[in-house]
C-alpha cells in the first residue's frame, strides 16, 4: 500500500493510529429493521478488542447452536471497537438468557426477532470515528487536505487489510494457483487478495496519470451506492454533469473469465497495468477459479466528514464510508500513520 500513488500529493501529517481500541469506533449503519417475527434472534451488539468471527462463535456458544446458524453482515477488525449485527437462528423461538452473553468485550445492545438469517453485505456502510495520535504536521496544511478530501473524494483502493500480515496473501494466492491445496475458508480470502491486487494497480496508474476521477474513451460507469454498471457509451455534458455531481463514478476491472467490459483508452490503461509475470498468473489463476468479470467504481467521497482537535493535539475523526471500503485509504491521503495495533 505505501507504493501506491496519492491522489492529493505529498503528506501533510504524521501520526498513529489505534494506541487503543476506542481510537478505532466502527459502527454498522443498518440496511433494514428488524421484522418483529420469525426464527431468527438479531442481536445488536458492541464489542472490545474481538473480531466477527471471535464474537459469532462466542454466540453460537451462548446460544448452543453450530456456527452455521450465525449471520453477520460485514468483517470487523479486533483492534477496535465496534457495532454490529448478527442473527441466530433459533428454529424454536426460545432465546438463551441475554445476560448471559454480556461481558465487558462484548455488550448486546438491542434484540429483536427477525425472518431471515443476515446475509454477508446486508448493511448501508459504515459510520467511522477515529482518533490520531501524535500528530505532527502544520494544521492548516492539515485541515487543506481534509476540506480537500470531502470535496474531491479519494482513490478507492482495497486497503491493506485486504492482503493479511506483511501482504502476504498475494503471493499465497499465487502459490495457490500453482497447486498448493488451502482450506475452502482459505481460498475465498485468497482469490479475493488476487482480485483486489490487480483492481489497486489498474487503480494506482489512472491515479499517476490523473484519470481516476475523470472520463477516458471506453469507460464504464458505476452508480453510486450501487453496483450497477453502464458504458461505454460517448461521453457527453449530461455524463460530465452527473460525474461531478458524484452521481457515477470511473470503474476498473475485478478480475475473472469473460470479456472485460472497457474499450478504447480505459481499455488500454487496465490491460497495460496488469501486465507481467505475477499479474499473469494472478489473472489466469482466477479466470480457472470461474470468478466472472466485475466491476468497482474507482473514487469514494467520504459522507459527513468532520473533524476536531483535542486538547492533546490528538486529532479526531469522523465519516462514513459504504459498505466494501476502507477507512484506512481515506488516512492514507492525510500521510503517514502508524497502525499501533500491527507493531
Amino acid at each position: 500500500m505505501t507504493e501506491l500513488a496519492r491522489a492529493h500529493g505529498a503528506p501533510v501529517l504524521a501520526a498513529r493510529m489505534r494506541s487503543t481500541p476506542e481510537d478505532f469506533f466502527v459502527e454498522e449503519l443498518s440496511g433494514f429493521d428488524a421484522s418483529g417475527a420469525g426464527e431468527h434472534l438479531l442481536l445488536t451488539v458492541e464489542k472490545r478488542g474481538m473480531n466477527t468471527a471471535f464474537a459469532a462463535k462466542r454466540i453460537a456458544e451462548w446460544a448452543g447452536v453450530d456456527e452455521s446458524a450465525i449471520g453477520y453482515a460485514g468483517l470487523k477488525d479486533r483492534h477496535a471497537v465496534t457495532r454490529q449485527r448478527f442473527t441466530v437462528w433459533l428454529p424454536k423461538k426460545i432465546a438463551p438468557d441475554i445476560d448471559a452473553l454480556q461481558s465487558d468485550e462484548l455488550r448486546v445492545l438491542e434484540h429483536a426477532w427477525h425472518a431471515r438469517k443476515l446475509p454477508r453485505g446486508a448493511l448501508a456502510g459504515n459510520r467511522f470515528v477515529l482518533l490520531l495520535r501524535e500528530v505532527e504536521g502544520e494544521r492548516a496544511a492539515i485541515e487543506t487536505r481534509l476540506q480537500e478530501i470531502a470535496v474531491g473524494g479519494v482513490p478507492n483502493y482495497f486497503g491493506e487489510q485486504r492482503f493479511g500480515r506483511g501482504g502476504n496473501n498475494v503471493q499465497q494466492a499465487v502459490a495457490m494457483f500453482a497447486g498448493r491445496r488451502v482450506k475452502r475458508e482459505e481460498r475465498t480470502m485468497l482469490l479475493s487478495a488476487a482480485r483486489s491486487e490487480l483492481f489497486n494497480r489498474v487503480l494506482a496508474a489512472r491515479v499517476e496519470a490523473g484519470s481516476w476521477n475523470a472520463a477516458l474513451d471506453g469507460e464504464v460507469w458505476m452508480l453510486d451506492g450501487s453496483r450497477s454498471v453502464f458504458g461505454p457509451e460517448a461521453f457527453t455534458d449530461e455524463l460530465q454533469a452527473r460525474l461531478a455531481a458524484f452521481d457515477i463514478h470511473p470503474s476498473g476491472p475485478l478480475w475473472g473469465e469473460g470479456e472485460l467490459r472497457s474499450v478504447d483508452a480505459a481499455r488500454e490503461v487496465e490491460l497495460a497495468a496488469m501486465q507481467g509475470d505475477s499479474a499473469t498468473r494472478l489473472r489466469g489463476g482466477l479466470e480457472r477459479a470461474g470468478l466472472k468479470q466485475e466491476r468497482r467504481a474507482l473514487r469514494l467521497r467520504p459522507q459527513d466528514l468532520a473533524w476536531r482537535w483535542l486538547d492533546d493535539g490528538a486529532l479526531e475523526l469522523g465519516f462514513s464510508l459504504p459498505p466494501g471500503c476502507y477507512a484506512t485509504v481515506v488516512l492514507r491521503e492525510l500521510g503517514d500513520i502508524t497502525d499501533a495495533a500491527s507493531s
